[in-house]
């Protein structure tokens, strides 16, 4: 399937399961992180194939840890490949971060300063990902809580260079380029403004929280709230830019019923819709 038939998706979380098998909105897809899925068999894998059966799926990564000092671990490759085999999923992304050191796994997705010699070593993680899965990822835009010294590039040229060294597209996480610009003060408007229209598969909407302790001093990716409604203003910036895009509802925890997550799946899916129709 084509990814200019897909509108809005929503982030798809066990507990969703039955309401979204069930769910006939046009132009619905779901997408999850393959992690939670890369075994030979079981009743959520079987599960995943019969969500397939009904709606596109894509695969969100959040382990191959692209920025290591290391390439991507063979087992692991081989794994999302054959899982990617199963499902043929309409999208595989990725985090532009690191989350591996030396055998040890981390639960988070880590910074890196963007020097030559990391876009040297990222750019042959993602060629040796795209070999291994034999199609093009798309690279998300990171989360940033504190400026890190020592960067030979900005962040939209690193990712555009990334692009046009390995045949790889962008995942454009807006709810991230708000709560970066929030916490290392630069503009959101301009990155929105600035990114390369041409590289973008995939956008993201999500919320955020702010930190306990310092408030709005420190915004926090934390995926357990509605999309804010600065960041839908960002959205609709960047579609009225670069035209419709596939557009994800991001929600990791404090899951509200699925009915709410359909309704601000239904926002983007208007907004998408409209684009559509005035460009046809």
């Amino acid at each position: 399937m084509s990814t200019s038939t897909l509108t809005a998706g929503l982030g798809l979380k066990p507990q969703h399961f039955d309401a979204a098998l069930a769910c006939a909105e046009p132009g619905l897809w779901f997408e999850v992180h393959p992690e939670n899925y890369l075994v030979a068999g079981g009743p959520r894998l079987a599960w995943l194939d019969a969500i397939r059966a009904q709606h596109p799926v894509s695969l969100h990564g959040v382990s191959l840890s692209l920025a290591a000092d290391a390439a991507p671990d063979t087992g692991h490759l081989k794994r999302l490949a054959a899982l990617a085999e199963r499902i043929e999923p309409v999208l595989i992304s990725e985090h532009l971060a690191w989350s591996a050191w030396r055998g040890t796994y981390l639960p988070d997705l880590l910074p890196f300063a963007r020097t030559h010699e990391a876009l040297v070593r990222i750019a042959g993680n993602i060629a040796r990902t795209q070999d291994a899965l034999a199609c093009r990822i798309a690279i998300e835009n990171p989360t940033h809580y504190l400026r890190i010294e020592g960067n030979d590039w900005g962040e939209i040229d690193f990712l555009h260079e990334l692009t046009r060294r390995t045949g790889c597209g962008l995942l454009l996480d807006v709810n991230n380029v708000h709560v970066s610009a929030r916490n290392l003060g630069f503009s959101a408007e301009a990155y929105i403004d600035a990114f390369p229209a041409d590289t973008v598969m995939e956008v993201h909407l999500a919320g955020h929280t702010p930190d306990p302790l310092l408030g709005q001093a420190l915004l926090v990716d934390s995926h357990d709230a509605p999309v804010a409604p600065v960041v839908w203003a960002l959205y609709e910036r960047l579609v009225a830019r670069i035209g419709a895009r596939p557009t994800l509802i991001e929600r990791d925890d404090r899951l509200p019923p699925f009915t709410e997550m359909l309704a601000e799946r239904s926002q983007a899916h208007a907004l998408l819709q409209t684009l559509k129709a005035a460009c046809a």
